[in-house]
């Protein structure tokens, strides 16, 4: 324990769009004693943990592999297995996100075609038509989309992104990061042509960071098994094994299995839709509260569009001259409530709220009143009334009091 914190009661809301609050069941099983690696208890708990996950992103063939990485060592077996050196992808742009793992597909020796970008835009789907009609060649391997861009929270329709393809009659894979979105907002893998879908563990399915995986199709499969780029760690068909050990390259990460087969149960057991409502109906909490304090014109929503606003994670712009940095560190260590800062071009501009997860009414309303709490003492104009709006917008779905 550092002696220089003070000693705080209660407990800290954890709003930030990743780490998301980890429940004591998912801690609990955690906190098991690992499985020798040849007890038929650890294969159970990794099928477990693959079905799940087939089911929670609507794919009946899809092939699930895990990884002890985060999500950016998912996007990196993405682009090893499926591009060659020199191989073209394109990037939709919807924000940083896109970006950043554009960035990292150059750094593995790929070229990376961008469509534009607007800061909590979603992704236009006639430029990625646009630019695989002018790829004639058919060069472009793959369309790497961000369903939810956590630097901004804004989501993109990826049905629509497919139909882009499809229109422009071009082989490009469709590949989707679901980092952010993933249990909290609907993904359908097959109908919507998906061929791999890329996650992690520390956002909505309420596990601690450090586990990663891809879902992967037939066809996706087939291109890597016919890519000779060099990779054994991350090297799908090596992964795709019945062998426990060798689906993992190595010793798999037993605590994050235990985790996820526990959190995957509890998502079943409440039901995708209960799942997806919830998020939603928390979302719109915290978009009527931020629409509210923004009457002064201190503070934005990044996400003007609200059908484009995200289920998981809510970015709010500040004008000059406030700085983010006070706003999150005030709110966390005078009122315990931990939230975001701005990424990239946002950085110094904007904080975020996350509400994904193991999330309920009372914790968004604590992070909220928390928020304003923290706003007030800053001398941030606000206007009054956020949190008998944001009360309103939850009360709006619920059920009546019998």
């Amino acid at each position: 324990m550092n002696p220089n914190l003070p000693a705080t009661a209660g407990i800290k809301l954890l709003h930030t769009p990743g780490p998301t609050h980890v429940p004591d069941l998912v801690r609990n099983a955690m906190s098991a004693q690992p499985f020798d690696l040849n007890d038929p208890r650890l294969a159970a708990v990794v099928e477990n943990c693959e079905r799940g996950l087939q089911r929670l992103l609507n794919t009946a063939h899809a092939d699930v592999m895990m990884y002890t990485a985060n999500g950016h060592g998912a996007w990196e077996a993405a682009i090893v297995n499926l591009l060659p050196p020199g191989g073209k992808v394109l990037v939709a742009g919807s924000g940083h996100f896109g970006e950043t793992w554009a960035q990292a597909a150059e750094g593995c020796g790929a070229k990376a075609i961008r469509t534009a970008a607007r800061a909590g835009s979603p992704i236009d789907p006639a430029l990625i038509e646009a630019a695989l009609r002018a790829d004639n060649a058919h060069e472009i391997v793959a369309v790497f989309a961000v369903q939810t861009d956590t630097s901004t929270g804004v989501t993109s329709d990826i049905q629509q992104v497919r139909q882009a393809i499809d229109r422009a009659q071009h082989p490009a894979l469709l590949v989707v990061d679901v980092v952010a979105s993933l249990g909290a907002t609907p993904f359908q893998m097959d109908a919507w042509g998906v061929n791999v879908a890329i996650g992690a563990s520390q956002k909505a399915l309420m596990l601690p960071p450090g586990m990663s995986f891809t879902a992967v199709d037939a066809r996706a499969m087939n291109a890597a098994r016919d890519n000779r780029t060099p990779r054994v760690y991350w090297d799908w068909n090596a992964r795709k094994s019945p062998i426990g050990y060798r689906k993992f390259c190595g010793t798999p990460p037993e605590s994050h299995l235990m985790g996820l087969e526990v959190s995957l149960g509890m998502i079943e057991r409440e039901g995708y839709d209960a799942v997806f409502a919830r998020h939603a109906r928390i979302a719109r909490a915290v978009h009527a509260a931020v629409e509210c304090w923004g009457e002064h014109g201190a503070l934005w929503l990044m996400v003007q569009e609200p059908s484009a606003r995200s289920a998981s994670i809510t970015a709010i712009g500040v004008r000059e001259g406030i700085d983010p940095a006070q706003i999150y560190t005030l709110a966390r260590e005078r009122f315990h409530v931990a939230l975001a800062g701005g990424l990239g071009p946002h950085n110094g501009k904007v904080f975020r709220i996350g509400h994904l997860g193991s999330i309920n009414e009372a914790m968004i309303l604590g992070c909220l009143a928390g928020v304003e709490a923290t706003l007030r003492l800053l001398n941030i104009p606000i206007g009054d009334g956020a949190m008998e709006r944001a009360i309103a917008a939850l009360n709006d779905r619920m059920p009546p009091v019998r």
